[in-house]
């Protein structure tokens, strides 16, 4: 039996697994100490970069304990993809192209209690690689063997993602159109728009916006409202973003204001539209000839939401009395 948890939190901690009691083991943590200088934003929480063949990079990833025991930390980089709208990570310790261009000056850590420790990511280039972004995880990872109270082993992991574009010359563009957009409400009666997204750059996209509404029933106004985070755009992908409104929003006729971003690529929507009584309501057509307007601010940066993967299993067993438990990335 295999049991998961997928969340997300700032910095790369990790909550322990509760059903080895690894509460009082505490948690590990795992975070980027550096970033490039007037880069994309999201480089702050992971590895972002455009490099040409032949280079090599580095920087310094600190890891974490809240344990009041000594931590054994194995580091190692693994593959990752962008599939169906999310980054998503392989097994264990899979290859790919970037991970065996990926190397670190330790490959464990000892962690005093409550202790922490710096390890350096290296990743060289090699001269003849084509371009193209690929997709990686560093990963911190933590094993309970074993003991007389527990039959199984626990496995916990956290990682910070690694996106890295390939290329001779500078930067490729980073860009996304925005589609339709279709106010629905859901089994329980919650409304929502429903937004699709298009990247029409050459570097993945990780999303985030705000809705605002005015002009509702009675000169109403509302929000601001957070799109739902977590979602990831490969180059030429498209998907939908979801904005979660409350129950007690009346139906309308509104006027929204969305502005949706990805690091330093800001776009903003403007329409009218009114919420159905139940089900889905009619799709409105992000057109510049339509009555949504787009517009562009590259130096203005939202929030970024997103953050650590964390994600456990337990009771997995890989081999005869051995079991796992899991990851989580940046």
């Amino acid at each position: 039996m295999v049991a998961l948890l997928l969340a997300f939190g700032p910095g790369g901690t990790a909550r322990a697994d509760h059903g080895r009691g690894t509460e009082a083991r505490g948690r590990i943590g795992i975070r980027l100490l550096e970033a490039p200088v007037a880069h994309d934003p999201r480089a702050r929480i992971y590895i972002v970069d455009h490099v040409a063949p032949g280079t090599t990079i580095k920087r310094r990833i600190q890891v974490t304990s809240s344990s009041p025991i000594r931590r054994h930390i194995a580091l190692y980089a693994a593959a990752a993809d962008i599939k169906q709208g999310r980054f998503t990570f392989a097994a264990g310790s899979t290859a790919n192209e970037l991970t065996r261009w990926t190397s670190l000056d330790h490959s464990t850590l000892d962690l005093a209690p409550h202790g922490s420790a710096v390890a350096k990511v290296v990743i060289h280039v090699p001269p003849k690689a084509s371009g193209g972004e690929r997709y990686a995880v560093i990963w911190a990872q933590d094993t309970a063997l074993p003991d007389p109270s527990h039959n199984i082993s626990v496995i916990d992991r956290v990682g910070i993602r690694v996106y890295l574009s390939v290329g001779p010359d500078g930067e490729p563009p980073s860009d996304f159109q925005i589609g339709t957009v279709t106010s629905l409400r859901d089994q329980t009666g919650r409304p929502q728009l429903r937004v699709q997204v298009h990247n029409t750059g050459a570097r993945a996209l990780d999303m985030n916006g705000i809705l605002s509404l005015s002009g509702g029933p009675d000169g109403l106004s509302t929000g601001p409202f957070p799109a739902t985070t977590g979602v990831t755009l490969a180059p030429g992908d498209t998907a939908p973003i979801t904005v979660l409104l409350n129950k007690q929003v009346p139906d309308g006729p509104w006027k929204a204001r969305l502005t949706l971003a990805s690091g330093l690529v800001q776009r903003t929507v403007t329409f009218t539209f009114t919420f159905p009584r139940s089900g889905v309501g009619n799709a409105v057509l992000a057109d510049a000839h339509g009555p949504i307007t787009l517009a562009m601010a590259g130096l203005a940066v939202m929030t970024f939401a997103a953050g650590v993967i964390i994600l456990r299993r337990t009771r997995i067993r890989p081999s005869p009395g051995h079991a796992a438990r899991a990851p989580r990335v940046r």
